[in-house]
Formats: structure tokens, C-alpha cells, sequence
């Protein structure tokens, strides 16, 4: 299967693609009540009830302080010796495709993650498994570096950058 999210653009927040204009963001767990709105009926291409329902796994989503009930984006990963492991990350329909209404989501949940592996003592490393054809863009908008057959990790120097960009301070 292989993770196939897109770095459309690396911002310092999230970006309104129309105006240009930076929006603060909250990233958090997901509720129960949040998996109601993520589902395929709702435009979501994963079940998150399955992620959710994992207790090795952490879900997160992704929100504006202007919108904090409308999730521009989920991630799910899980703790593993010496690194986080992302499973899962995806933007909400209306972050995806010529009529997006925000860049960065996608970098924004990756930094996070960046974040929480630093905050294990993992210095910030963050362990994924792409498709095939997205390998060169993570190489080139992330800094990831291909560990094995298919499986990409970021090291410490890269999410530095990252954690910096999303979460300075």
C-alpha cells in the first residue's frame, strides 16, 4: 500500500491558498465524536475507526484556531524503539486537488510527529513507508532519507528544520 500523502507546500503554519494568509493551527487527538465526521461518506479515503481503535496507535487531527471544529487533517502513528512510526496521514477532501483551500497540512501533521519523537528523546526521528513514486519528493520537500526497500525515515537534522518551521519557540 505504501503512504502516498503530498507535501504540496512547506509554510510556517498552514496557508488560505487564495489569500496567502497564515492561520494558526491545533493539533490534537482525535474524539469518538470526531469519527463521525471522518469517513469515506464524508470524503475521507481512510477508516479511521480502525486507526482509532488501535490502542498502539495515536491519532491526531489537525485544526485551525479560527475553524476548530472543521479537521483539515489526520495522522496516526505509534512509539517505537528509538523512533515514531507513521502509519496514516491525510488531508481532508477540501486540502486536496486544484481547489484546496489550505497548503501545509500535511507538513504541518509531519513536523508534529517530528515534535513528539523529539519530545520521546527519539531526536526527532520519523520512520514511513511510501509508495513507490513519492519517494524523490519526500527526499527533496522533507529531507527523508530511503532506510530500506521502501521505508524512508527523518533524522534528527531535518525535523529539527521541520519542528522549527511549524512549532518555533
Amino acid at each position: 500500500m505504501g503512504l502516498d500523502f503530498k507535501i504540496d507546500k512547506l509554510t510556517e503554519s498552514i496557508e488560505n491558498v487564495q489569500t496567502g494568509k497564515s492561520l494558526e493551527t491545533i493539533v490534537m487527538p482525535i474524539t469518538a465524536d470526531d469519527l463521525k465526521e471522518v469517513t469515506r461518506r464524508n470524503g475521507w479515503r481512510f477508516d479511521w475507526k480502525i486507526e482509532f481503535s488501535d490502542k498502539n496507535r495515536h491519532v491526531f487531527k489537525l485544526v485551525t484556531k479560527i475553524e476548530p471544529d472543521i479537521i483539515q487533517g489526520l495522522m496516526s502513528f505509534e512509539k517505537n524503539e528509538g523512533f515514531m512510526y507513521l502509519h496514516l496521514i491525510e488531508n481532508s477532501s477540501n486540502n486536496i486537488g486544484s481547489n484546496k483551500k489550505y497548503f501545509g497540512v500535511a507538513g504541518n501533521l509531519i513536523a508534529y510527529v517530528c515534535k513528539i519523537s523529539a519530545e520521546y528523546g527519539y531526536d526527532g526521528v520519523v520512520v514511513f513507508e511510501p509508495k513507490t513514486e513519492l519517494i524523490s519528493h519526500y527526499e527533496k520537500t522533507l529531507g527523508a532519507v530511503l532506510i530500506g526497500n521502501r521505508r524512508m525515515a527523518i533524522f534528527e537534522e531535518n525535523a529539527k528544520l521541520l519542528i522549527n518551521m511549524y512549532f518555533p519557540g
